[in-house]
């Protein structure tokens, strides 16, 4: 009996051990944190450059912001008068495999003749503003990943990127998820799906409120709210009116979207919004986890951290800014090869695996960190026979009056439809991005949004 009781305690002490190992997991020491301060960045990538030059060493990022620009207007391309150094095709990736995610490759066979890298010198632009370099700081000694109602989600962290020095996948993705993209902006875009035989449909000409509490002091992330938004349709005509407001949450569980359909003249709750489910934010193409590369819940997953290694990805891309209109970024079954611009960084590898008892339409991801931001820049999706089904891609652009790099204009290629989607185009707009004061928590409500959406 003495031993059963024995055994017993030392298991209770076990589990109690595990558990406290668990809700600490996160936060680094006070000189591993001192690191933010010297070899590594403010916000946790290497500040040294790479062996060969190509990638230089960070010095600040592109914060001179063009004294022309008036927010929220357009703004330029602070790199337009650079030359490609090369030029990736399907005729010489092998030379570039070790730098080409498998999407990538994929997309070179199948559209040989059409879709190319052009590759240019990498600038290392990304910047913040000291509030969040702060932030970050503290956060790399207090932050926590805790065990939630839905999954992992962090605690005695805001303000900044919660895990700057990663020790798990989960965390390098809940750095995405509360990247550095601006306390509060307004933003007017539109959205399109390209059918297999390259026919461009407006599926959203939309405006756009958007906030995110987890980088206002004293804001909603002390409700667990970090990212919320209300979007209202302008077209095309069959969708004018439509509305959507969704508010997320470190607590999934808490997450709430609302849309408004003027049809039915009432704002009604969505059951069940995230993971595989189709956004009415993109008229359904795509689903709530896929906008941004990944968005939404965590706990479907179990997370990989695989490494950080050099990549060719989309960066600097503000030719998405300066075009005249969208028709000048399409191609038949791509963006167009000499709109995007395509960089080498250092990115850090997430791999993300079904969890047993969970169901999702994909079971498996890749998706590549940009290390200096932690925004996801691309990724790939694996259907349920295991085929690379989806790349998921964006292109950062540099917001240097944020200052920022930003991950805006976002979608996939599905190879195996042919089908793409591109979505956030503010290619023709007259405003973009615009960097407005707080806005108030009534603003992102249903009501709200019933009394904006009514046509």
């Amino acid at each position: 009996m003495k031993t059963h009781k024995t055994f017993v305690s030392l298991l209770t002490a076990l589990s109690a051990s595990l558990l406290f190992a668990h809700s600490a997991m996160g936060a680094v020491s006070a000189d591993e944190a001192a690191k933010l301060k010297t070899s590594l960045t403010p916000l946790g990538a290497e500040r040294a450059g790479n062996a060969d030059g190509s990638i230089p060493a960070w010095t600040g990022g592109y914060i001179q912001a063009d004294p022309a620009y008036k927010d929220g207007g357009k703004r330029s391309d602070p790199y337009a008068s650079d030359k490609p150094l090369y030029t990736i095709t399907a005729q010489n990736m092998a030379q570039y495999a070790d730098k080409l995610t498998p999407g990538i490759q994929a997309m070179l066979k199948k559209y040989p003749d059409s879709y190319r890298l052009e590759v240019y010198p990498t600038h290392r632009s990304a910047a913040a503003p000291q509030s969040v370099y702060d932030a970050t700081f503290a956060n790399a000694t207090s932050g926590k990943l805790v065990d939630g109602p839905a999954g992992p989600m962090p605690e005695s962290a805001a303000g900044g990127i919660p895990f700057p020095i990663p020790q798990s996948g989960v965390e390098a993705i809940w750095n995405h998820l509360l990247r550095w993209r601006g306390a509060s902006w307004h933003a007017s875009f539109t959205q399109y799906l390209t059918t297999s035989d390259g026919k461009h449909v407006l599926t959203n000409d939309s405006r756009a409120d958007l906030q995110m509490p987890w980088y206002l002091p004293g804001g909603g992330a002390e409700k667990g709210v970090f990212w919320s938004i209300r979007m209202i349709n302008d077209g095309p005509p069959l969708r004018a009116g439509e509305a959507i407001t969704g508010l997320e949450n470190l607590n999934a569980d808490k997450a709430s979207v609302w849309t408004y359909l003027p049809g039915q003249r009432r704002v009604r709750r969505l059951p069940n919004a995230c993971c595989d489910t189709p956004t009415p934010a993109t008229a359904g193409v795509m689903s709530f986890d896929e906008l941004y590369v990944f968005n939404g819940r965590v706990d479907r997953f179990d997370w990989k951290l695989v490494g950080k290694k050099e990549m060719v990805i989309p960066y600097n891309a503000n030719k998405v800014f300066t075009a005249a209109g969208p028709e000048d970024l399409f191609d038949a079954h791509h963006m167009k090869s000499d709109a995007i611009r395509w960089e080498k960084h250092r990115v850090w590898v997430v791999e993300a695996t079904l969890k047993n008892g969970q169901r999702h339409v994909m079971p498996k991801s890749t998706y590549y960190l940009d290390e200096d931001t932690w925004a996801a820049v691309l990724g790939e999706r694996y259907d349920a026979r295991g085929q690379l089904a989806k790349v998921l891609w964006t292109s950062p652009v540099v917001l240097p009056d944020l200052p920022g790099v930003v991950t805006l204009t976002n979608g996939f290629y599905d190879l195996l439809s042919g089908a793409w989607f591109a979505g956030d185009l503010f290619a023709g707009k007259n405003e973009q991005y615009r960097i407005v004061p707080p806005y108030k928590d009534s603003v992102f409500t249903a009501d709200a949004m019933a009394g904006e959406g009514v046509r």
